[in-house]
């Protein structure tokens, strides 16, 4: 498994912005994505991209607010968050090693590697 460390938490207030990093230990072969977790709930999708040629996917709720994006070296991957709104207060984990056959990327049962998280706190 590839090992993977997210940086770039933090506290905003509403409508600010903050950009977080993966850095993944080994060049990644597919898919990368974001995830969140908030006290209480179920880990959510973010966003995910296609490492190969940096196709990306959103969930509704971060359209337009959210862009996610891969270095040359395929071995990053970031995501730049704008317009921040109180709900989106939760723990951020970047995923890796995408399970091959088939399914959603915003499944988070379909991947096998994990960050340890990064703390992104937005208060009204």
């Amino acid at each position: 498994q590839v090992q993977l460390v997210e940086s770039g938490g933090g506290s905003v207030q509403l409508g600010g912005s903050l950009r977080l990093s993966c850095a993944a230990s080994a060049y990644s072969a597919d898919y990368m994505a974001w995830f969140r977790q908030a006290p209480g709930k179920e880990r959510e999708a973010v966003a995910a991209i296609d490492i190969r040629d940096g196709r990306t996917w959103y969930e509704d709720y971060v359209k337009g607010r959210f862009t996610i994006s891969r270095d040359n070296a395929k071995t990053t991957v970031d995501l730049q968050m704008n317009s921040l709104k109180p709900e989106d207060t939760a723990m951020y984990y970047c995923a890796a090693d995408f399970r091959a056959g088939g399914g959603s990327l915003f499944d988070p049962k379909k991947w096998n590697s994990w960050g340890q998280g990064t703390q992104v706190t937005v208060s009204s």
